[in-house]
């Protein structure tokens, strides 16, 4: 059984930080890319950054030069960097893991950004 837990999320104020985690558990060696979305009311779940295996990063247009994704290939952990929040971040947050051609998703983490 594979499962994706996060961890991190919070309230934060525009212009703070926060990082977010994301653990997998089960037999997933190797996963090949892993990543984080997001999902607000007003919008449809929208990729906010992955990094495969070998250390390839990609980023929204939205959140380029204000959050970093790194991962630990050997704890299988995902992690994300959020720098300078804005209240257009306020979403769920879901860690993603592509593994042997299938999609593994967890339970998502709320990140709210507000004054």
């Amino acid at each position: 059984q594979v499962q994706l837990v996060e961890s991190g999320g919070g309230l934060v104020q525009p212009g703070g930080s926060l990082r977010l985690s994301c653990a997998a558990s089960g037999s997933m060696s190797g996963i090949d890319f892993m990543g984080w979305y997001r999902q607000s009311p007003e919008k449809s779940r929208e990729l906010v950054a992955t990094i495969a295996s070998g250390g390839y990063t990609n980023y929204a247009a939205s959140v380029k030069g204000r959050f970093t994704i790194s991962r630990d290939n050997a704890e299988n952990g995902v992690y994300l960097q959020m720098t300078n929040l804005k209240s257009e971040d306020t979403a769920v947050y879901y860690c993603h893991a592509l593994y042997k051609g299938t999609s593994y998703w967890g339970q998502g983490t709320q990140v709210t950004v507000s004054s």
